[in-house]
């Protein structure tokens, strides 16, 4: 049987995990994830901490010291979650040692409540940047339009930024110029560049899951036709918007004053729809200087199931600029669609994120 993960590593894609709990890291799961599956980063949101600290007992002692000192509740969760990511970054720091700085990374993110107040996302992302306390973090910033001056001072400051929700070429192009911007000034203020890392977190899944009801609606041939195509095209042309900025003399500008690329990183790969093959959004985004970020079903699947042949991307962006045409001859408007998925994007965090200090408050009380 070959090992399909180390084929798609190969290929140059860094392969992370979307998960983090404390169980994983006390049962050695983490590790064994990274010595058997290629893991080489992890990354969180507000969801997976809510599902991680309300299962099981693994916070217990921690609420309880908490409760005993009577902190808030705000200050409760941010304790807790950076705890879980300094310890998962120091299990993660040899590969961070070994790839200089590429992988090996855990990412956190910022209290989605603040994505439209940028001094607020400014403030915390530099605060959790301190506390946790490890060169392997990455800051999770959404790319809103209140937030992306947000993601250029992080950078600036010599922060590495994760970037957030992204769901269209066009805010992709926004938050390369955000993290471009932001390393001009981080040189203009005497900062060591080459220290600074930062992925884009681009959407996959969500992109089919708004536009195929649409299109089943439609009901049309020209429609059918389409139908599940649409969140690869959006991506192929994500990385085709890539190899553009790469070409761009600004940009050999900062690398020749050692800066590194802002890879794109693939979000939201688990198929949403049962009749889509479990590991679509991986094999046929395979690419190098690319990051995939997986759930365990996902990484199972693929682990069993993909099957790889080289680059699946480049060779597509004449096909992805088509399927963009037929989508707005069958009537649908893709700005729409991208600013829709943002908005529901950022509440469906701050609902996640919401139940986390529902849950959080309520483990408090009755620790005390």
């Amino acid at each position: 049987m070959t090992d399909k993960l180390a084929e798609l590593s190969d290929i140059g894609v860094s392969i992370w995990l979307d998960d983090l709990s404390r169980t994983r890291l006390r049962t050695g799961n983490l590790q064994e994830l990274i010595d058997r599956d290629h893991i080489v980063g992890v990354t969180t949101n507000p969801a997976i901490f809510s599902a991680a600290i309300g299962d099981g007992t693994a916070y217990s002692d921690q609420l309880s010291e908490l409760a005993a000192k009577d902190v808030t509740v705000d200050d409760a969760v941010f304790e807790m979650i950076v705890d879980d990511v300094r310890d998962a970054a120091d299990v993660l720091m040899p590969i961070y040692e070994k790839t200089n700085g590429e992988d090996g990374r855990v990412s956190i993110e910022v209290d989605p409540r603040y994505s439209a107040d940028m001094m607020k996302t400014i403030e915390q992302a530099k605060d959790l940047w301190k506390r946790v306390d490890r060169p392997n973090t990455m800051i999770k910033i959404p790319a809103t339009p209140e937030s992306l001056p947000a993601v250029t001072e992080a950078t600036a400051s010599g922060v590495s930024v994760n970037v957030t929700l992204i769901f269209s070429v066009d805010q992709y192009r926004d938050v390369i110029e955000a993290y471009f911007k932001g390393l001009e000034e981080a040189l203009e203020r005497g900062l060591d560049i080459s220290k600074i890392r930062s992925v884009a977190s681009f959407f996959v899944s969500r992109v089919d899951s708004m536009i195929d009801p649409k299109l089943d609606e439609l009901g049309s041939d020209e429609a059918k036709a389409i139908r599940s195509k649409m969140g690869l095209a959006n991506a192929r042309l994500a990385y085709e918007a890539y190899e553009e900025s790469l070409k761009t003399d600004r940009w050999k500008t900062l690398e020749g004053a050692g800066a590194n690329r802002q890879r794109p990183l693939w979000a939201s790969t688990g198929v949403k729809d049962a009749s889509l093959s479990p590991t679509l959004y991986v094999d046929q985004l395979a690419v190098e200087d690319t990051v995939n970020t997986m759930p365990e079903k996902t990484l199972r699947a693929v682990a069993e199931e993909a099957e790889f042949t080289g680059d699946t991307v480049r060779p597509n962006y004449a096909d992805s600029h088509e399927l963009f045409t037929k989508l707005e001859k069958v009537g649908i408007d893709f700005d729409e669609i991208s600013a829709q998925l943002l908005k529901e994007g950022v509440e469906k965090f701050e609902v996640a994120w919401n139940e986390l200090l529902d849950n959080v408050e309520k483990a408090l009380k009755e620790a005390k």
